[in-house]
């Protein structure tokens, strides 16, 4: 079966974040925020959302107060992910993973993989505070790993977060899932990009938006941090979903519901066609819009119906 879901423009109706951030209580609860914040030519209180420490201490403050994540930190030049679209498809797949059922699934029993966890750990630590699922976090980048399993213990979170190191950067769940795991279900935000070159033209792009054009001579601070696994791959997203989608069909039984974020619209038609030749049974698209940002959530199951035991 294929269906499509598609949602009301802005966030999710369970997001913390409609309104405009509260400064004055961000500030309150996280000081070091503070020397960002300036009046604008309109009156506005706000911040440089192009400056990356600015955006740091804004992640460290929202953290905070929303979700009473007390210790977060980065290792140097690494991503720092906007918070209300994060949580936005966590909130998206907890309808998934839900449906027909009166409320969303919370608790422990719910088990969620995390492909390309990153060091900033930002949905695991989200999910954990929002629905109390278990989550075990993948990367191959093992200072992402370190990092991302000391952000959990730091927020009494080590029962629930654990983080694995892929040490086989051509695969995405084989070396990850062992033969006892058993997932609801799996999420991935793929690298965008397909080669260095191209997502320091993106960067640049965000920056002209933002008014703070660079000079095309001078690097620009990549996605406001980032590595390379977090920002392209060869073949850019469409060759990481391909592999997403066919090494899915070797967990088929291990995985009730497998998803991912597609920035890219065009990547959408291949990646649908490869997931009906691997025998899905079924997919959701769920389209998503994040201020001016466009995307989407592709889902697939290889079982009829959510009553699947995990």
């Amino acid at each position: 079966m294929t269906r499509e879901t598609a949602t009301k423009a802005g966030l999710h109706p369970r997001n913390r974040h409609h309104a405009p951030y509260d400064l004055a209580a961000l500030c309150l609860r996280t000081p070091e925020l503070t020397p960002f914040v300036f009046t604008n030519d309109h009156g506005t209180r706000t911040l440089d959302f192009a400056d990356p420490a600015a955006v740091k201490a804004l992640n460290k403050a929202l953290l905070a107060l929303h979700y009473g994540i007390r210790h977060w930190d980065l290792p140097a030049g690494y991503l720092c992910p906007p918070i209300p679209g994060r949580v936005d498809y966590l909130h998206h797949v907890a309808d998934l993973i839900s449906e027909g059922e009166e409320a969303p699934r919370t608790g422990k029993g719910v088990r969620v993989l995390d492909i390309g966890v990153g060091a900033n750990c930002i949905y695991p630590l989200l999910g954990c505070r929002e629905y109390g699922w278990r989550f075990v976090g993948a990367d191959i980048d093992p200072v992402s790993v370190k990092a991302a399993n000391l952000l959990a213990l730091s927020n009494g979170l080590g029962k629930q977060i654990e983080c694995r190191l892929q040490t086989d950067a051509r695969r995405v769940f084989h070396g990850i899932i062992g033969p006892r795991d058993r997932f609801t279900l799996t999420l991935c935000n793929p690298p965008f990009h397909s080669s260095l070159a191209e997502a320091s033209e993106g960067t640049r792009r965000k920056l002209r938006n933002l008014g703070k054009a660079e000079s095309d001579s001078k690097p620009p601070v990549l996605n406001f941090g980032g590595q390379k696994a977090e920002l392209w791959c060869d073949g850019g997203e469409a060759a990481f979903l391909a592999s997403l989608i066919r090494e899915s069909r070797d967990f088929a039984g291990q995985c009730l519901w497998f998803s991912s974020l597609v920035s890219k619209k065009e990547n959408l038609a291949a990646a649908r066609l490869a997931i009906s030749q691997a025998g899905a049974k079924r997919q959701q698209v769920i389209e998503m819009n994040l201020g001016n940002k466009q995307s989407r959530i592709l889902a697939w199951s290889f079982q009829s119906d959510n009553s699947w035991s995990d």
